[in-house]
C-alpha cells in the first residue's frame, strides 16, 4: 500500500469517528464479542474439565429408568467437579460383565448389585474401602449397613431395601372365622389359624420354595427365627418341623416347592391360599390387578410368646465404589444419595424402601398402613450370608428346605443332612 493511501484511509476513519462515533462503537463491539467469546470458552473448559463418574446398573423398568436418570441429573446439578452417567447391563450378564471387568481393568466408578452378592466382590477386590467418607453410617438399618461391610470397613452404601411379611386376605380371614395375624402371633397359633382356614376350605398358607436363592431369600427366616443359621442349620430343626407338620395336614402349600415369588402372589390374588409371604414389590400389582381386594399385612410370626420379633430376610441392592486409585468421584455421588431427601424421592420412584433410618421414616411410607409393616420388619431383617461363596451355600441350604417340604426325610434327617453340606462347603 503506498504512503498516500495510507493517508487516505486514515483520513476516512478519521472522518467517520468525527462524524458519527462509527469507529468507537465498532472498538467497543469487538470488545464485548472477544469478552464474551472468553467467557464461553472459559465454560467450555471447565465443563470439559468434570471428572467423569460412571455407573453400572441392570434397572429395566420405566420407573427404575427414570429413577436412575433423576438421581443422575440431580447429582449432575449439584456442583461443578464431576459428571456421571450411567451404562446398563443386562442382569443375567452382570457377574460375568463385573468379573471380566476385575481382569481386564475396565470398570465403571460405582456399582449398583444384589445385595447378596457384594461380599463375593469385595473379597475379589472389585469395591475399594471408603471408610473415610462423608458419611454417618450410624444412621442406617443395621442389616443393610452390614450386607455393605466387611472386617468393618465400609465399601459401598445400601441402595434400596425391602424383605418379606404375612399377607393375609380379610374377607377370607373373616368368613372363615380366624382373626387377623398380628406382631405377637406365635408358630402355634400361625399354624392353627392357617389348619382352620385350610378346613375352611382354602389353603392356609403358601410362598416362595423354588429351588434357586428366590427360595432361599423366603425360606431362610424360618430357620434363623428358629434359632438357626445358614453356618449352623441344624440349630434351627424346629423350622423343619413347622414346614413337614404345616404340609402334611395341608395349612401349607405343597406346590411351593415350584412356586416364584409372582406364582404366590397370583394364587393369593385368585382367592387359592388365604395368607403369604411377600414383599412390596407386590404391591403396585395387587392395586392394578385386584384393587378391590381387602387385605392386611403384618410382621412375619414370631417362634413363641417370649421371642422377639421374627427375622426377614433383607432383598435390595447396593451401591459399590470401585477399587481405584483415584475413588473420589464415587465418594462424592454416594455422599450425594446419602442425602435424607433425595433418597426419600429416589426410592418413591424406584418404589422399595430406603435403608437409611431418617429416610424410612418420611410419611409416604409410615403413614400407610401396608408400608409401614415393612418398614417395623426391617428392623429385625439380615442379609443373605454375608459370604463371598453365598451361591454355594443357598444352594446346600435350599436342598434341605426342598427335603423338608416334600416330605423327603424326616426334620431331624434334614437338618443333619443340611448341616454336612454346609459344613463340607466350609
Amino acid at each position: 500500500m503506498s504512503s498516500a493511501d495510507e493517508v487516505s484511509v486514515s483520513l476516512t476513519f478519521d472522518d467517520l469517528y468525527r462524524k458519527g462515533g462509527i469507529v468507537m462503537r465498532l472498538k467497543k463491539v469487538l470488545a464485548v464479542t472477544a469478552a464474551a467469546c472468553a467467557v464461553m470458552s472459559i465454560a467450555s473448559m471447565s465443563a470439559m474439565a468434570k471428572e467423569p463418574v460412571v455407573i453400572w446398573d441392570y434397572f429395566e423398568t420405566d420407573a427404575q429408568k427414570q429413577m436412575m436418570q433423576t438421581l443422575i441429573d440431580g447429582f449432575n446439578a449439584s456442583q461443578d467437579e464431576f459428571e456421571a452417567t450411567h451404562t446398563y447391563v443386562p442382569f443375567t450378564d452382570y457377574e460375568k460383565q463385573l468379573t471380566l471387568g476385575i481382569a481386564s481393568g475396565q470398570l465403571p466408578d460405582v456399582v449398583i448389585l444384589d445385595g447378596c452378592d457384594m461380599a463375593s466382590f469385595i473379597a475379589m477386590d472389585l469395591f475399594g474401602d471408603i471408610s473415610d467418607a462423608d458419611i454417618d453410617w450410624s444412621e442406617y438399618i443395621e442389616g443393610p449397613m452390614n450386607s455393605t461391610m466387611m472386617d468393618g470397613k465400609h465399601y459401598g452404601l445400601p441402595f434400596a431395601t425391602n424383605c418379606t411379611a404375612l399377607y393375609y386376605n380379610k374377607d377370607i380371614l373373616d368368613a372363615a372365622g380366624v382373626e387377623y395375624p398380628d406382631a405377637d402371633t406365635t408358630w402355634e397359633e400361625f399354624h392353627e389359624m392357617a389348619k382352620a382356614l385350610t378346613d375352611y376350605g382354602v389353603t392356609g398358607f403358601g410362598n416362595a420354595a423354588v429351588g434357586t436363592d428366590e427360595g432361599t431369600f423366603q425360606c431362610l427366616q424360618w430357620l434363623y427365627t428358629a434359632g438357626g443359621s445358614y453356618l449352623e442349620p441344624a440349630k434351627g430343626v424346629a423350622a423343619y418341623e413347622l414346614m413337614e407338620s404345616m404340609i402334611e395336614d395341608g395349612s401349607w402349600s405343597k406346590e411351593c416347592v415350584n412356586w416364584t415369588q409372582s406364582d404366590v402372589c397370583n394364587n393369593w390374588k385368585a382367592g387359592n391360599i388365604a395368607m403369604m409371604q411377600n414383599g412390596p414389590w407386590q404391591i403396585p400389582g395387587i392395586e392394578a390387578d385386584a384393587p378391590d381386594l381387602n387385605y392386611g399385612v403384618t410382621v412375619l410370626p414370631k417362634f413363641d410368646a417370649e421371642s422377639g420379633q421374627a427375622t426377614s430376610i433383607l432383598g435390595g441392592e447396593n451401591m459399590g465404589a470401585v477399587n481405584k486409585e483415584d475413588m473420589d468421584g464415587a465418594k462424592a455421588f454416594l455422599s450425594y444419595y446419602n442425602q435424607t431427601e433425595v433418597m426419600v424421592e429416589a426410592m418413591k420412584l424406584y418404589g422399595s424402601f430406603p435403608p437409611k433410618t431418617e429416610a424410612a421414616k418420611d410419611a409416604y411410607w409410615t403413614e400407610d398402613p401396608i408400608q409401614k409393616e415393612f418398614i417395623t420388619q426391617l428392623e429385625t431383617s439380615i442379609p443373605r450370608g454375608p459370604s463371598a461363596i453365598w451361591p454355594t451355600y443357598s444352594n446346600a441350604i435350599q436342598t434341605g428346605f426342598q427335603d423338608a417340604l416334600t416330605l423327603s426325610k424326616t426334620p431331624e434327617q434334614t437338618a443333619e443332612d443340611t448341616q454336612a453340606a454346609v459344613d463340607a462347603i466350609g
